[in-house]
């Protein structure tokens, strides 16, 4: 699904929170409001050629991660903002988007590291 933006999927973001906005095919339509404070972990999968790669944004406020896809309306700001923020690492924000496939989360926590 490169090349082209995921258009049922809107993601703004402002001083305070990320602002999801879903309305998927055959599927109810939601929203969430994620406070930037929330936000624990952020992990970048790479799914290849053939599917939008997706970031799982980890809150205190659930247990499971929120996906968004990159290719989202707002996805590859969102990334940006990320980064600006110091919640998701440059230089693995490089080796994600340039990896055939795999999951890279930020902080990385493995035991030992």
């Amino acid at each position: 699904m490169h090349g082209g933006e995921i258009g049922w999927f809107v993601v703004v973001t402002d001083d305070q929170s990320i602002h999801l906005s879903a309305t998927p095919p055959g599927r109810p339509p939601w929203q969430a409001v994620l406070p930037w404070s929330s936000i624990t972990r952020v992990c970048f999968a790479a799914e290849g050629p053939f599917l939008s790669d997706g970031l799982y944004l980890f809150t205190s406020l659930r247990p499971e991660s929120w996906v968004v896809p990159v290719e989202a309306v707002g996805g590859s700001s969102l990334l940006q903002e990320l980064i600006r923020r110091r919640l998701f690492d440059p230089a693995l924000a490089i080796r994600a988007m340039t990896a055939p496939s795999g999951l890279l989360c930020w902080p990385d926590e493995r035991p030992g590291t």
